[in-house]
């Protein structure tokens, strides 16, 4: 399980309006404000979200984790069932959302209008944490339509703070070849 005692800030950069004690005490929730972790594979932003959801959960928070991919096939799934409207509502009962591996594979437009249909929901209402290794200007690669892209990126930068992961990947860093 990964927890903020075993994460080390030392690569992140933390925008000066926030700090770590911020992020610790999940403050951006009460403020219904986003979280973007953008950086390279390996450095740390799955790790990181996950802490902080695991902060949220012990304040009492309702924090839903989910892989992007796997979230926008659950949500293309719910619509052809007819269940999209339940599941959708299941979704905003939580105070915290975190999406993982944002833009890691392409959607097509029907996931991409779910995506941002979840994205318009939230909007002022909910807090959000995105991980990516895709800067917002190739967005639009991964979301189909440039139009939606821009709305979507524009609720979700509204209330945001930008941490960008650098460095090296820990796994790379670790791993059993290198030790070799």
């Amino acid at each position: 399980m990964k927890s903020f005692d075993d994460f080390k800030f030392d690569e992140v950069t933390v925008p000066a309006s926030i700090n770590v004690d911020y992020l610790r005490k999940c403050e951006f929730i009460g403020d219904k404000s986003n979280l973007v972790f953008y950086g390279n594979v390996g450095t740390g932003k799955t790790h990181l979200a996950t802490a902080i959801g695991i902060e949220a959960f012990k304040l009492d928070k309702a924090v839903k984790f989910f892989r992007t991919a796997a979230l926008v096939n659950k949500l293309s799934e719910a619509k052809k069932t007819k269940e999209l409207s339940g599941f959708i509502k299941q979704i905003m009962k939580n105070d915290l959302l975190i999406f993982d591996e944002w833009g890691y594979i392409p959607l097509d437009r029907d996931g991409s209008q779910l995506l941002f249909e979840i994205i318009s929901e939230c909007y002022e209402r909910k807090s959000i944490i995105i991980t990516t290794n895709i800067e917002f200007s190739r967005w639009t690669n991964v979301l189909y339509d440039e139009q939606m892209t821009g709305a979507l990126i524009d609720r979700l930068l509204h209330h945001c703070h930008l941490l960008i992961f650098s460095g090296d990947s820990e796994r790379m860093k670790n791993s059993l070849i290198r030790q070799g």
